[in-house]
């Protein structure tokens, strides 16, 4: 089913997808500019709390930029279509989900999105960028090491420099594979993720030259959703234009 949404500066249209994955198939949310394009295209990682009205709202804000954007339901294999709010509940809820995702299968669903992506004739070739929050920031620096990905925005993926999905040498070990740029975003009081993993992950893009740039908010965790109490809009206002600015400057945007 496909709704049509009128946005401030672009009219967009939304539906409810699947695509393919191994023996799966992924439900997505997908968001597109009303036009004849082509349009570079953006991958986004959901929070633990999955393609909730959060993860919509950021996949439709994109769409007004001029992308075609596209959220897979990362549980799918394990929760299908799960979406929560933020109570401690959900919290415990998402976690658990977290807990039972293998990196290998992410990357192959991410693979997918991209080979969809490719499939849609409005989509322009050679430019999809990705970004994600929360668990989505962890898997959006995953996904950045896949060649076909040119920019990645990840904000606050705890876990980068100690943990892969599944287990296994942590996700930072991989930093060597990312071949387009990466801005990452993080809350200097967020406890989930310490400042020395945040040098860690620094010094790593910096130590295999990786085009990066490190974003440092005096804020929590998911200072950039506006569904939490820790949502910090000034710091959330200055975020957003720098992901602007980063798709902006790496997918190359028709004109229209």
């Amino acid at each position: 089913m496909v709704a049509t949404a009128i946005m401030l500066d672009q009219e967009i249209r939304t539906a409810s997808i699947h695509f393919p994955s191994e023996d799966v198939q992924i439900r997505a949310y997908l968001a597109e500019p009303v036009g004849a394009g082509p349009f570079p295209a953006v991958i986004v990682f959901q929070e633990i709390f999955g393609v909730n009205v959060h993860i919509r709202d950021i996949t439709e804000r994109i769409a007004k930029e001029g992308y075609v954007a596209i959220a897979p339901h990362l549980y799918q294999r394990i929760g299908p279509d799960f979406e929560s709010g933020y109570t401690p509940e959900d919290i415990q809820i998402g976690k658990q989900y977290k807990a039972q995702t293998v990196a290998a299968e992410l990357l192959s669903d991410t693979r997918a999105a991209i080979v969809y992506l490719q499939s849609l004739p409005r989509v322009q070739a050679g430019s999809i960028g990705a970004i994600g929050f929360c668990f989505g920031g962890h898997v959006a620096y995953l996904a950045a090491t896949l060649p076909e990905i040119t920019a990645t925005a990840s904000f606050y993926g705890a876990g980068i420099s100690t943990w892969t999905p599944g287990g296994g040498p942590p996700t930072l070990s991989r930093t060597a594979e990312i071949k387009g740029i990466i801005y990452a975003f993080f809350g200097t009081q967020d406890k989930s993720i310490p400042t020395k993993e945040v040098q860690q992950i620094q010094t790593e893009l910096e130590k295999h030259s990786i085009r990066h740039r490190i974003f440092h908010y005096p804020g929590e965790h998911g200072f950039f959703c506006d569904q939490r109490a820790s949502y910090d809009p000034e710091a959330a206002v200055d975020a957003w234009n720098h992901v602007k600015q980063l798709f902006q400057k790496n997918l190359t945007s028709p004109k229209q």
